[in-house]
């Protein structure tokens, strides 16, 4: 149930992508306190970003999750995902903005049902 999905300005390989995919799915699993199964990851490479006002490398990144949300397991999640980001799509932790939000069990849909 838990999400993250990134969009970069970065073209990456199909190597780099399953990569980076694997890094945060592991991330996510393990900050969230939540098994891996239920982790999905989406990358959206090449994507049209400005931040700062300038072109270059840059990264935005959307976790969304049913609980385990909280200004601690967020500031690791920051942490680790922009680590992972600097080494695997070569985006400046300075370069990423993260937003992260708690859904609803009843809002959360999967396999013809919700999780509340």
């Amino acid at each position: 149930m838990p999400l993250i999905k990134l969009d970069t300005t970065e073209r990456l390989s199909d190597e780099d992508k399953r990569a980076l995919c694997t890094r945060l799915s592991r991330i996510g699993a393990e900050a969230l306190g939540k098994p891996e199964a239920y982790v999905m990851v989406t990358v959206a490479d090449g994507v049209a970003m400005l931040h700062a006002g300038k072109p270059g490398p840059a990264a935005f990144v959307d976790v969304r999750s049913i609980g385990g949300l909280n200004g601690k397991v967020n500031g690791a999640l920051s942490e680790k995902i922009c680590k992972a980001l600097e080494e695997l799509a070569h985006v400046p932790g300075d370069r990423v903005y993260l937003n992260f939000t708690s859904v609803d069990a009843a809002a959360w849909g999967h396999d013809g049902s919700t999780f509340g």
